[in-house]
């Protein structure tokens, strides 16, 4: 069982920054993904990025690479995700999940993922 916890969401200008955390706990591993997705109203659910505990498998959404990056502090079991140069079009709930899975995953698709976060909301205004 993991908990993750997200913070650091807002309302920023376009082209600002944000950066958000998530915070793990329970059973980890440093086989286990973290991944980042967003959701805006009326959209399906999309990934953003992700990472493994151990630094691998490092994965962008296309319109978020040069912008967005995704790090990791192993001493704190959190997952960062730091966003500049924003656009109202990255407006959405952005979620942190994990996946557990021991197959050579994709890990852009949510059904990899086996726990989620709560969620939190950015919104980019123009």
């Amino acid at each position: 069982q993991v908990q993750l916890v997200e913070s650091g969401g807002g309302l920023v200008q376009a082209g600002g920054s944000l950066r958000l955390s998530c915070a793990a706990s329970g059973r980890t591993s440093m086989r286990d993904v973290m991944g980042w997705f967003r959701q805006a109203p009326g959209k399906e659910r999309e990934f953003v990025a992700a990472i493994m505990w151990s630094g691998g498998r490092i994965n962008y959404l296309d319109s978020a690479k040069g912008r967005f990056t995704i790090s990791k502090d192993n001493a704190k079991t959190t997952v960062n995700l730091q966003m500049n140069s924003l656009k109202p079009e990255d407006t959405a709930v952005y979620y942190c999940a994990t996946s557990q899975q021991r197959y050579y995953i994709n890990t852009a698709d949510q059904i990899a993922y086996d726990y989620w976060g709560q969620g939190t909301q950015v919104t980019v205004s123009s």
